[in-house]
């Protein structure tokens, strides 16, 4: 049996994109021995390396606070936690100033001056830079402060005791020998949940903090709001640089404009950020849905959804927070970045920038609450029974002769989940029935993966929790009985007011158990405005409440 390798840390950050990075740095800049490991490169997973834009709110520029709150609680049809995407804006200019400090650029005019371009729903304004820079520059800090960064090794699980978490186990995809790491405190900052889409950089991300926490004892939220990024029919899985990028001119900064038709020529309405439009006209039979670009910057094409298939729009899934420092509830567990679900949009992404601003944000507040945790208890140590039953459970997959490989069982996933009429265009019934498969490969594929070498006992503990993943989507689906943002009912095609609510998943007694946690009244619209105003876009099929519904 091939020994494994222990190591002790006051902070474990799992996960070295912007929001691991950030919480890397400031743990250590709190007085913490730190150690940060990510199944890949540090500056190089996940979708950080692809961020080029940057949302910095600064009174001194002429921003208005109010506005930019009024923006997103529209945007994100009032289901936004406030505090969140308050914090997101006043902390995102401290943010982008040690950015600048560390080398980052943002582009500017030829006076010099920042180009900030507005967002097509509201006042709010975002930079740019350079795609892969702020990563890697987060990773030269972090290597400044001593922080103990390791690669290509993917964490499996959270060890708790006495009701605390005490430390992590994984190993590495060169061989199967254990990393045990003893710690005070854990950042879970994994990014989001997917399940290996076709085109959207997310393969690396597969639900793998949000399986730890929930099996630690922390709730998850966020799982029914789909992120619904296309991608090229001709091309699915090409990633195009230039067209989501563009050139060094100013105006061709953030994602290609134009117009979008349907199979019968006709424009197609589009909200202005991210959005179900392709969804909704594919199910009214009038795919497929061709993209004319303005001007000469690239070339047109005919788009499909499912590019970002299984994540949540930015800021929505993950770790629910008991406080403003991504705390899980879980002594010891903090999330940030993806990983958190901290709401800052709402129910649909509302400007660009926002999310990479939030993940240094989260990053930040959540390093250094763990370092301050630390620094408040002794270490407590992992027991040798943890680490056999943790190692019996890891590799267990290494033992089997046979059964199915990770492979089949995640293309079998992604047959039941991608299709639009599962995730985008919902119905009680359908969910229902893939929700019955989807507890089938929980309880008889799942068990059975085998894996031959390192890599494929990765796959392995990848597919189980993209499997989970699947489960709380689908689950989330069934519980929120109405619309809203990039959550569509055809069952409940309206918005409904006592759905002011979160989702929260969490695991009681070996089942998944879903509740609802309301929305404060004082973050809530004006119920007495018309339904027209408070909700601005229409939904297909959507009943509207008459002036006297709305004022009962």
């Amino acid at each position: 049996m091939t020994k494994e390798r222990v190591m002790k840390t006051d902070v474990l950050v799992i996960g070295g994109g912007i929001a691991g990075g950030y919480a890397a740095i400031k743990a250590a800049d709190a007085g913490a021995s730190v150690t940060l490991i990510d199944k890949g490169y540090m500056s190089r997973s996940g979708q950080s390396p692809y961020v080029d834009s940057f949302l910095v709110f600064n009174e001194d520029w002429g921003d208005n606070l109010d506005e930019w709150m009024d923006m997103i609680g529209q945007v994100g049809e009032h289901v936004n936690h406030r505090e969140w995407t308050k914090a997101g804006f006043v902390e995102s200019h401290d943010r982008y100033e040690e950015l600048v400090e560390w080398g980052v650029e943002f582009a500017k005019h030829d006076d010099g001056t920042l180009f900030r371009k507005t967002a097509k729903l509201g006042p709010a304004k975002t930079l740019f830079m350079e795609p892969a820079k702020v990563p890697t520059v987060l990773r030269e800090q972090a290597l400044a402060r001593g922080v103990n960064i390791l690669y290509r090794r993917m964490i499996n699980d959270l060890l708790v005791r006495d009701g605390k978490v005490v430390g992590a186990v994984g190993f590495g995809i060169k061989g199967t020998a254990l990393t045990v790491i003893e710690c005070k405190s854990v950042v879970l900052a994994t990014g989001a949940s997917g399940m290996k889409g076709p085109h959207w950089p997310i393969h690396s991300l597969t639900g793998d903090g949000d399986a730890m926490a929930y099996r630690a004892g922390a709730s998850i939220t966020g799982k029914e709001f789909m992120d619904p990024h296309p991608t090229s029919a001709e091309k699915p899985a090409d990633f195009n640089w230039q067209f989501k990028f563009g050139g060094q001119k100013l105006e061709d900064k953030g994602p290609p404009q134009g117009h979008l038709t349907n199979a019968e020529g006709d424009v197609v309405s589009q909200r202005g950020t991210l959005f179900l439009e392709l969804e909704f006209e594919a199910h009214a039979g009038r795919a497929p849905i061709q993209f004319h670009p303005e001007g000469e910057r690239v070339e047109g094409r005919t788009l499909v959804g499912g590019g970002a298939l299984g994540m949540s729009i930015h800021k929505a899934e993950g770790v629910w927070a008991k406080d403003m420092n991504g705390w899980s509830g879980v002594p010891g567990l903090y999330a940030a970045g993806d990983a958190l679900g901290s709401m800052a949009s709402g129910a649909t992404y509302a400007a660009m920038g926002l999310s990479s601003a939030n993940c240094t944000v989260t990053g930040a507040r959540a390093g250094t609450a763990a370092a301050v945790y630390a620094a408040t208890i002794d270490q407590t140590s992992i027991t040798p029974e943890q680490i056999e039953e943790t190692r019996t459970r890891i590799l267990a997959p290494m033992e089997r002769k046979g059964g199915y490989s990770p492979g089949w069982v995640t293309n079998l996933l992604q047959g039941y989940m991608m299709p639009y009429f599962v995730l985008m265009v919902k119905d009680g019934d359908r969910l229902q029935a893939t929700l019955t498969l989807i507890e089938f490969m929980r309880d008889h594929l799942v068990p059975k993966m085998y894996a031959k070498d390192a890599h494929e006992l990765r796959l392995v503990h990848e597919t189980a929790n993209m499997v989970l993943n699947a489960e709380m989507r689908l689950r989330a689906g069934l519980f929120r009985t109405e619309s809203r943002g990039c959550h569509y009912r055809e069952d409940f095609p309206s918005r409904d007011d006592d759905w002011l609510a979160w989702v929260l998943i969490g695991e009681q007694d070996g089942k998944m158990v879903l509740e609802k946690e309301l929305v404060p009244d004082e973050w809530k619209p004006d119920l007495s405005r018309p339904y027209v105003e408070r909700y601005e876009w229409r939904l297909p099929n959507e009943v509207i409440p008459t002036a006297e519904e709305t004022a009962r």
